[in-house]
């Protein structure tokens, strides 16, 4: 808290001009007074580093090297993951990992390397330790992928948390990815990153950051190799990145460096090597596998604020059926909430909502619920009365109850790094349940003030749980929202009577993919906006995030009718799809005139046609830890030029999107990875690696399919079917496909494709226990005309 702070409450009360802009400076006052009595205050600190080596112990997997003034703890688990850390940090307990830690691979032993150092050795990674205590992570070749110089700490001389610095070198052409949701990426440019979830307070752009999720999670690509690193602290810190350059001619080359500055916490590291696909499938080990939604969570969804009743919502389905646009869901915002108090809905507009729910369904549409952290003070409220009588309640140090401003005015926030809290608020969501609704949503949750979005609500020193083991919202920040959103999943996975749960959430952490997606949260409509989108959707992806998407047209002010259309068919290609109407997020599709209309329906039939393909990515995604949206260079990391393509991506295996990103483009220049690729639109074949130029009319942007591709769409009768296209003659293809499981647990196996050239003929099989067989499904053979062949 500082004077910016209430110099921005202050403001909003002027913009506000009501008692809930009073509120705000109230609750600013408050967390201030807070903190300066609740926070230890500035005072001398020691430097320290780790010194020499002075003893090892050899453990399991690896075991511990004590310096002079510190101890490292390092091993390899047996998924390849490599731990380590200082001053006897621990990789449990930890709100990233997924159930217990791995075990320690008993194949990896710690041993004597050159200089006095040691190093452990493993099948898939080699871990070197400097006598002075650097850290270096090499391929199993030995070229070196990362060398974190000796960490420093800054001790308060009274007691207390410890500030530390870790700095670290890359190779010179490398490339940063990651560090949750960015704006500015997916390739992180030079500059400096704050880890602290934050609510932007406006619509945001490229040049925003922090934003609503936040994340200590690099991903690193090297001619050498990929690797991730994450440091699991959930405290306040800044990643300073800086790009490396090679020399030319006899010139040096500058290694690419990394340093990370945390408020405090402990200092552990895990690092993954491989390829990008396996190291995505480690760190899904680690941190959990994505929660699979349900199929219709894959479709179309619209978002209201719910002010207008039943009404509305029967006028945007009407809308939405008169014109021919599918729509999947209808989400409704905190205006269906009875004084916006969460989980109580407002009888008034929403007389019969379980009815209202059931003619929905019977249409195959489903109604979303949003959820804030904030709970009304209102005595006598179900809600309310529960949560004090059971001390769910964040306390500040004092021991009194800390109250912010949220949707229902003056509120208190639920403490989910309780299990016992989290345990009472996931069983709220089954009044939700009742009355009909199949998803949730969840909104400022940072958590941030609905009265002055961007305000914290929260004070630093507010007192949490942290299951057991007791701390301030220093800690506690960063994995609020990840805990408020397990404590959800688990709730509606026990209520919905065999149902998938669908839950999203605006903020999170680490291992927020094992509950669900995100959303950007309150892009800018402009054409940065769109950039935004698709970089956040890219990045979080290469966090393990793989369900996510924008709200078509940002937020704030209307968008153009062109980049209106241009969102849309750049929306229809990315996992999480919604369309978000009001007063500040724009019109609703057909109110902007015929051509506008047209293209809209364009881009959401094809997404429904695409709907079975979405389902085997979110299954693959699901078994794989493998995100749906993938940069150009996924499967090609050595290519330099696709590192640095940010304006097209791979959805899956089979498609390579291009969006039109820029105003007034007709025609647009798409790079293309090595192999043959067909226009989808035109059936015309490309050979790669090249940069082509290729058409983009309003009505469409550029598609790509792979030579050999096989992929799942919806034919024409609404049934399954197979489009296949044809490889480059002498070669082969195939495709994985997984059926669509509907709404429960099942798991279906996996289908496996084979593509052949039979003489002029394409063949098309199904690999079995058996051998390969028939298909089960029609089969379409697209691209025969430009490959020489027939079916």
């Amino acid at each position: 808290m500082n004077g910016r702070d209430l110099v921005r409450s202050v403001k909003w009360v002027s913009s506000v001009g009501s008692a809930q802009g009073l509120r705000t400076v109230r609750a600013a006052w408050r967390r201030r007074r807070a903190d300066a009595t609740g926070l230890p205050p500035r005072g001398p600190v020691r430097a320290r580093v780790p010194g020499a080596v002075r003893e090892v112990e050899p453990g399991p997997g690896g075991g511990v090297v004590r310096f002079g003034r510190s101890e490292l703890r390092i091993f390899v688990a047996v998924n390849g993951a490599v731990f380590w850390g200082w001053d006897g940090a621990a990789p449990e307990p930890s709100y990233a990992l997924a159930g217990r830690c791995p075990d320690a691979d008993p194949r990896a032993a710690l041993e004597p390397d050159k200089d006095g150092g040691w190093r452990v050795v493993a099948e898939r990674v080699t871990v070197g330790v400097s006598r002075h205590g650097a850290v270096e992570v090499l391929t199993p070749g030995g070229v070196t992928l990362r060398r974190e110089s000796p960490p420093r700490w800054w001790e308060p001389v009274g007691g207390g948390p410890a500030r530390w610095t870790q700095r670290s070198e890359v190779p010179a052409d490398a490339r940063f990815f990651g560090l949750g949701g960015r704006a500015a990426g997916p390739r992180l440019r030079d500059g400096t990153y704050r880890l602290w979830n934050t609510d932007p307070g406006r619509a945001f752009g490229p040049g925003d950051d922090p934003l609503y999720i936040t994340m200590p999670v690099q991903l690193v690509v090297a001619d050498a190799g990929t690797h991730l690193v994450f440091h699991d602290n959930a405290w306040d810190g800044t990643v300073t990145l800086r790009e490396g350059e090679e020399g030319a001619g006899s010139g040096h080359d500058r290694a690419g460096t990394s340093e990370l500055r945390m408020e405090g916490g402990p200092l552990r590291c895990w690092a993954m090597v491989g390829t990008p696909a396996r190291v995505l499938l480690a760190w899904a080990s680690l941190t959990g596998a994505p929660a699979l939604p349900p199929s219709w969570a894959l479709g179309h969804h619209h978002a209201a604020g719910g002010a207008g009743g039943e009404e509305e919502v029967r006028r945007i389905v009407a809308g939405h059926q008169e014109h021919g646009l599918p729509l999947d869901a209808v989400h409704l915002g905190a205006g269906h909430f009875d004084a916006g108090r969460v989980f109580t809905v407002d009888q008034g507009r929403f007389p019969k909502l379980p009815v209202l729910a059931d003619e929905l369904r019977r249409d195959g549409i489903r109604l979303v619920s949003a959820v804030g952290p904030a709970v009304g003070v209102a005595p006598g409220t179900a809600v309310y009365d529960e949560g004090t009588a059971r001390d769910a309640f964040v306390r500040d140090a004092s021991g009194e109850v800390v109250r912010g401003v949220g949707w229902p005015g003056d509120a208190v926030f639920p403490d989910f790094t309780h299990a016992r809290v989290r345990a009472w608020w996931g069983e709220l969501y089954r009044e939700g349940l009742a009355q009909g609704f199949a998803g949730f949503w969840h909104d400022l949750s940072e958590p941030t003030s609905f009265a002055a979005f961007g305000e914290p609500t929260l004070p630093r020193s507010a007192r949490h749980a942290l299951d057991g083991r007791s701390g301030d919202h220093r800690e506690a920040h960063n994995v609020y929202a990840l805990c408020m959103a397990g404590a959800a999943y688990e709730g509606v996975r026990d209520g919905a009577s065999g149902e998938r749960p669908f839950v999203f959430s605006r903020s999170g952490w680490a291992g927020m993919q094992r509950y669900g997606g995100t959303w950007s949260g309150g892009v800018t409509p402009g054409w940065p906006g769109l950039r935004a989108s698709l970089a956040l959707t890219l990045g979080l992806g290469l966090c393990g995030v793989p369900l996510s998407g924008p709200d078509i047209g940002g937020f704030g002010e209307e968008a153009s009718p062109e980049l209106y259309v241009r969102w849309w068919q750049l929306a229809a290609h990315l996992p999480l799809f919604r369309t978000h109407a009001g007063p500040r997020a724009g019109r609703r599709p057909w109110e902007w005139g015929a051509e506008v209309l047209r293209h809209v329906r364009g881009a959401l039939l094809e997404r429904r046609r695409l709907s079975p393909y979405f389902v085997t990515l979110a299954q693959l995604a699901r078994r794989t830890g493998a995100p749906c949206v993938r940069p150009l260079w996924w499967s090609a990391p050595e290519e330099r030029a696709l590192r640095d393509c940010e304006d097209a991506f791979l959805l899956g295996d089979c498609l390579l999107v291009a969006p039109v990103l820029d105003p007034g483009t007709g025609r647009r220049a798409v790079r293309l990875p090595r192999g043959r690729w067909y226009d989808t639109a035109t059936g015309r074949a490309y050979e790669g690696p090249a940069q082509v130029l290729v058409e983009a009319p309003l009505g469409r942007i550029p598609v790509f399919a792979r030579a050999g591709a096989v992929l799942p769409v919806r034919g024409e009768d609404g049934g399954p079917e197979l489009e296949v296209w044809a490889p480059a003659r002498g070669r082969t293809g195939g495709g994985l496909v997984v059926p669509d499981p509907g709404e429960g647990w099942e798991e279906p196996e996996i289908e496996r494709y084979t593509v052949r050239w039979a003489g002029p003929r394409i063949v098309v099989e199904r690999e079995g226990a058996d051998g390969a067989g028939e298909p089960p499904w029609p089969v379409r053979v697209r691209g025969l005309a430009r490959a020489g062949g027939q079916m």
